[in-house]
């Protein structure tokens, strides 16, 4: 299925392009059970754990300050798509916003449908990860996880956690869906950390 939108393989001097990776054309949907589907009115994202309990409402997200990113984007499938233009609100802007214990070193994301992602914080608030609210200056498509998901390039993108309704912070690391089911717990597509 996935073979329509391949347009190149790897070339060993593509300095872009992480190992065991194809370029697609595309952009392909892969997801694990129903797509959730969440209008921005009932958008509720949580903020909880070892963290001073919020909630951010759609408007409430819309009124911090927006960032634009491009980025090039990993699926542990082995396909990556480059110069995906996202929008939203830069994650290390909106933690600031926070009152976080000092203790926390992670983060479980968890989305509307069940879906878990763990990160450590520091990729979790590296520069190019947003709380993004759009694809290529439109709204988010619900099956690219719209209205709103987390996007975390520099990490497969099982990490860039779609429908995201809550972060918890962790003191200490905890396993999220496809950790628990075979995946790396990290991720990282240039060292191929695909499964632990």
């Amino acid at each position: 299925m996935l073979g329509r939108f391949f347009s190149q393989r790897r070339s060993d001097d593509d300095e872009r392009v992480p190992p065991g990776q194809s370029v697609v054309t595309g952009f392909p949907v892969l997801t694990y059970g129903p797509t959730p589907r969440v209008d921005r009115s009932a958008l509720e994202l949580r903020v909880f754990g070892a963290a001073e309990p919020r909630s951010f409402d759609w408007d409430e997200l819309q009124a911090l300050p927006q960032h634009d990113i491009r980025e090039d984007f990993h699926c542990v499938t082995h396909w990556s798509k480059l110069d995906v233009g996202w929008s939203g609100v830069r994650v290390a802007d909106f933690v600031e916003r926070l009152e976080v214990d000092p203790a926390a070193t992670h983060v479980l994301l968890h989305c509307y449908g069940g879906y878990t992602t763990n990160l450590p914080l520091e990729d979790f608030t590296a520069d190019a990860c947003l709380l993004a609210t759009a694809l290529e200056g439109e709204p988010i498509p619900e099956e690219h996880g719209g209205p709103l998901r987390a996007i975390v390039p520099h990490l497969y993108a099982w990490k860039s956690a779609k429908w995201l309704h809550g972060i918890e912070f962790l003191v200490g690391d905890a396993p999220g869906f496809w950790e628990r089911n075979g995946y790396h717990n990290r991720g990282d597509p240039w060292h191929e950390e695909r499964y632990g």
